[in-house]
């Protein structure tokens, strides 16, 4: 292939040549000068240039939190994210005898905020440098695997020279799927509190029934606070620790937004799939998502089956049942969208077009990316089922990851996977540390017979013979493995755990575990497994660029939005409050009011709002927070900008750059935006601040906080 370009320069430069549709684009911060024009026509009042500038306001207070994004607002610390994202958070510090997802949580002075799971993290972003040439100079020339091992192998190298200084996480992120590559280095909190959660009536109003929808009436919201060592660095959880003071933080308005104003969003948007192939849009949208729908619907069932009968079991598996209810939802919403939008048949027509006047050599290129492509189709099923078995566990997950860590623990460390290298290994304690707390035999036990019992009806071809003489070829046989496996082992105890790490991050033999043993028998299988798809992904990182450059070419002639798909970097995007017509004779109005909550309410769950909730809606004492021509509470709003899943927690600023709101959700006309942004229908849904500032003043007081945030 001809890799006379860089998209480093060519694509960045499209981008900005072409203006966006409508609001469309989640651009990088180093874009955002460009386009300065359009910022100032939406109503922008700040300097474009200063958005550019990870190191100052604002970006410098937006954060990534668990898996979500958050921001600080207080020179103490003090972090503002969703109540879903934190909900991992609330749900490890509940007990059956006290429920703070039900009841909430204010704690009263500092020492009364509660630990996160130590596993939970807050990165803050200082640098984002472009090391393109560094990543690939050894790997131009080569191709499949050794392409990919060349591409880690300096991966890893700039990681390692970036983590020299303690206290920071470092990653190398691919821009363009292949062509442009940044170092992001961030400060790693290690010491997170639980600080103020809204009882689930407020912070998960609706649930699934109106998650993805809209009006929506949600106070999703959580307040964490950041500690640090005495010293300023980041520590473990102590005792002894001070709040973080972040280099700056956010401004909460005093008024809050109008239809047409203009609204900024910077958050940690996951993973889109915009520039993706005619044929993987097809795949996503007649095969893997209505199988994720199947997949995760059976799971939710198993998990709330068995919560019925223990609810110490419900408590333990609220956060892992909330997170396959949103998943499973999304992909049911993405479906639809894509199928409402024709994504399948306007992609294909997109690609012809950029086949029409794509030269020999990108042509070529892709050609052995469409056979790539095929090849790894064929073994889908295989590959999903076996990601989500190694992820929807606890004591099989930990065992898995034990004894990888000792399989990789005897390399040298810059040869190791990532995820298992030295850097890794706070990460992976901490990780066997909260397993107590989100772990039932009888429910696991469920979760994976249902998973490998679908593995037991792949065709032969998609099968691993380490799993069928593990689990055996037949129901009863996995039934029979599961419940020997589960009777006998100890890694139910932290301490059995805990000793199990420490040899195995020496790389030292473990002590025998019926788990334990059977993950030393499935991991030769998963590594063999993961060295196809590293080839698969070295022939993918090689081939996609020649595909970019077609696609910007093309795009670019027809004057359409050329930014990186998002992969979990800072991003921002830009827009107006707008309403929605949803359907035909159907438009919705921009902004929801506490007249709606009450509208909703059944007094059953999920529209169970509490009794405080409803008494200070029928006071009606709403004091400054209320909309002036509203004349009441508002509690969300929508805006027309572009978002996807980990923008959750994202703030949302005005054209002063003050936080106006809280994104928290898409509406469900637009839950396919991570493939296909439609302006028809893309819009957000975020948390009004001045509901937020109501239920802290008026309804579960905490004016300790308010007055932190200078609001009170």
């Amino acid at each position: 292939m001809n890799q006379r370009w860089s998209l480093s320069a060519l694509a960045i430069g499209i981008a900005l040549s072409a203006p966006a549709q409508a609001f469309e684009g989640m651009w990088m911060p180093s874009q955002m000068p460009q386009l300065a024009s359009e910022l100032r026509s939406a109503g922008f009042k700040g300097d474009p240039a200063q958005l550019s500038d990870l190191t100052a306001a604002p970006l410098n207070a937006v954060v990534r939190v668990g898996g979500g994004t958050g921001s600080f607002v207080s020179d103490q610390g003090l972090l503002l994210t969703n109540h879903h994202v934190a909900y991992g958070v609330i749900q490890y510090n509940s007990k059956p005898d006290n429920n703070l997802i039900d009841n909430g949580y204010i704690a009263a002075d500092r020492s009364a905020e509660l630990p996160a799971n130590p596993d939970y993290r807050v990165l803050v972003t200082v640098a984002f440098d472009k090391v393109t040439d560094e990543v690939l100079k050894e790997a131009r020339g080569k191709s499949g695997r050794d392409y990919f091992d060349a591409v880690d192998a300096a991966s890893k190298r700039l990681v390692s020279e970036c983590e020299s200084q303690p206290g920071y996480r470092c990653s190398v992120a691919d821009m363009y799927y292949g062509t442009d590559f940044y170092r992001i280095k961030q400060l790693e909190l290690r010491d997170i509190r639980l600080v103020y959660a809204p009882p689930r009536a407020i912070g998960n109003y609706g649930d699934e029934i109106d998650n993805f929808m809209w009006p929506r009436h949600t106070g999703d919201f959580t307040l964490l606070r950041a500690y640090v060592g005495k010293d300023g660095q980041p520590a473990d959880y102590s005792a002894d620790n001070v709040p973080y003071q972040p280099p700056a933080h956010l401004q909460m308005a005093k008024n809050g937004p109008r239809e047409g104003d203009f609204a900024m969003l910077a958050g940690y948007p996951g993973v889109t799939y915009r520039h993706r192939t005619a044929a993987e849009f097809d795949n996503q949208v007649n095969h893997v998502l209505p199988q994720r729908v199947q997949v995760f619907d059976q799971l939710i069932d198993i998990i709330e089956q068995q919560g019925k009968a223990d609810a110490d079991a419900r408590t333990r598996y609220a956060s892992q049942l909330q997170s396959l209810k949103n998943n499973s939802k999304r992909a049911a919403g993405e479906l639809l969208g894509l199928q409402r939008s024709q994504a399948v048949a306007v992609r294909a027509a997109d690609e012809r077009g950029m086949l029409a006047q794509t030269d020999a050599d990108d042509r070529a290129a892709i050609e052995q990316l469409s056979t790539l492509l095929a090849e790894q189709t064929a073994l889908r099923d295989r590959e999903f089922l076996l990601n989500v078995f190694g992820s929807q566990s606890q004591l099989m997950r930990s065992a898995l990851m034990l004894q990888r860590l000792q399989v990789e623990s005897q390399k040298p460390d810059a040869q190791r996977e990532s995820g298992y290298q030295q850097r890794d290994w706070n990460n992976i304690e901490a990780f066997l540390k909260q397993v107590q707390r989100r772990y039932s035999p009888q429910v696991e036990k469920a979760l994976l017979a249902a998973l490998l019992g679908r593995y037991q009806q792949l065709p032969e071809n998609q099968r691993v013979a380490e799993f069928d003489q593990a689990f055996g070829r037949t129901p009863a046989q996995l039934a029979s493995a599961l419940d020997k496996l589960y009777a006998t082992t100890t890694l139910d105890q932290e301490a059995q755990r805990l000793s199990r790490f420490a040899a195995a991050r020496e790389g030292q033999p473990m002590q025998p575990d019926p788990l334990i043993d059977l993950a030393a028998r499935l991991i030769p299988a998963q590594l063999s497994l993961e060295q196809q798809r590293k080839t698969w992904e070295g022939e993918d990182l090689r081939l996609r660029p020649a595909y970019m450059h077609a696609l910007f070419d093309w795009r670019k002639s027809q004057g359409r939005a050329l930014y990186p798909d998002a992969n979990r970097t800072l991003r921002i995007s830009y827009g107006t409050l707008e309403s929605l017509q949803a359907r035909d004779a159907v438009t919705y109005a921009p902004v929801t009011t506490v007249a709606g909550i009450v509208e909703k309410n059944t007094n059953q769950v999920p529209f169970d709002a509490p009794k405080r909730l409803l008494d200070a809606i029928a006071k009606g004492d709403f004091g400054d927070t209320a909309d002036p021509v509203l004349q009441t509470q508002t509690v969300n709003f929508l805006t027309n900008l572009d978002t996807t899943g980990g923008n959750s927690g994202s703030p949302v600023l005005n054209a002063n750059g003050e936080l106006i709101g809280l994104n928290f959700d898409s509406n469900w006309e637009a839950v396919s935006a991570s493939w296909m942004f439609d302006p028809r229908y893309k819009r957000a849904v975020h948390v009004d601040m001045r509901y937020l500032r109501w239920l802290l003043a008026k309804v579960y007081p905490a004016p300790h906080l308010l007055q932190e945030m200078q609001v009170d």
